[in-house]
């Protein structure tokens, strides 16, 4: 016979990114790191900030929750949010909490109360692929948080699950130490691997999209790129 598994494994120590390169990428606009990353690195697009999408009288001049910190995985399955009560635990100042349901849709996976504790620990923002309940408190609260949606049911908690152990969320590999970064656009995941690349890769995009941006509000509509192929053989005209 077989010992009864852990209803919960934490992994507490794993390395982490220097404080240089977080300074270096806080207020990026994603879509900056995901051109960084040869056009990826984003989560599923139904993962939204919360708190913006329901905030009465939101606009497009609000700027939303902008959130880098430090991933703290933790896989909590379906229906179950015993890891993200871990992950608090655990959870050190400026980390992001990103929980796996297995993108589960039946339940919430956190609420009001529990995303107050999450703040009250020092954590910057909670990122899930499932959905919250409880959305005066989750304002009232005010820590961001990223999920597909809003249901009133709640789930357990009993485990199994994992802290501190890579997962999937919104179709991106999270391992602990990776960056995440979130806007109104959504969230992105930037490798600790790939950190200082990234970073280094910055100045090269910003002034990319400075230029094209320069360019189209002086009345451009067809960059050269697309003049080229036009003239080229590679696009067949039909008259």
């Amino acid at each position: 016979m077989i010992e009864d598994a852990p209803i919960l494994t934490l992994r507490e120590n794993f390395p982490r990114p220097s404080a240089q390169v977080l300074a270096a990428l806080k207020g990026v606009p994603i879509g900056y790191l995901v051109d960084c990353m040869n056009g990826s690195g984003a989560m599923d697009w139904g993962i939204k900030a919360l708190p913006e999408t329901y905030r009465p009288g939101a606009t497009s001049a609000d700027p939303g929750p902008m959130v880098l910190g430090t991933a703290l995985p933790c896989a909590c399955g379906p229906a179950d949010n015993l890891a993200v009560f871990g992950a608090v635990a655990v959870a050190k100042p400026g980390d992001i909490i990103v929980a796996s349901t297995d993108s589960h849709t039946g339940c919430a996976l956190i609420g009001d109360l529990l995303l107050g504790m999450a703040k009250n620990a020092g954590v910057a923002a909670v990122v899930t692929d499932g959905l919250a309940r409880d959305v005066p408190g989750l304002l009232e609260v005010g820590l961001p948080i990223y999920a597909r949606g809003i249901s009133p049911n709640s789930p357990a908690r009993n485990g199994p699950g994992s802290v501190g152990l890579p997962v999937v969320v919104g179709g991106v590999h999270v391992a602990p130490g990776d960056i995440i970064a979130a806007d109104r656009d959504g969230v992105v995941v930037v490798p600790l691997a790939d950190a200082e690349r990234v970073a280094a890769k910055l100045a090269e995009v910003r002034k990319a999209e400075a230029g094209l941006l320069a360019k189209v509000k002086a009345g451009l509509t067809t960059p050269d790129f697309i003049k080229t192929l036009l003239a080229s053989p590679r696009t067949k005209r039909i008259d």
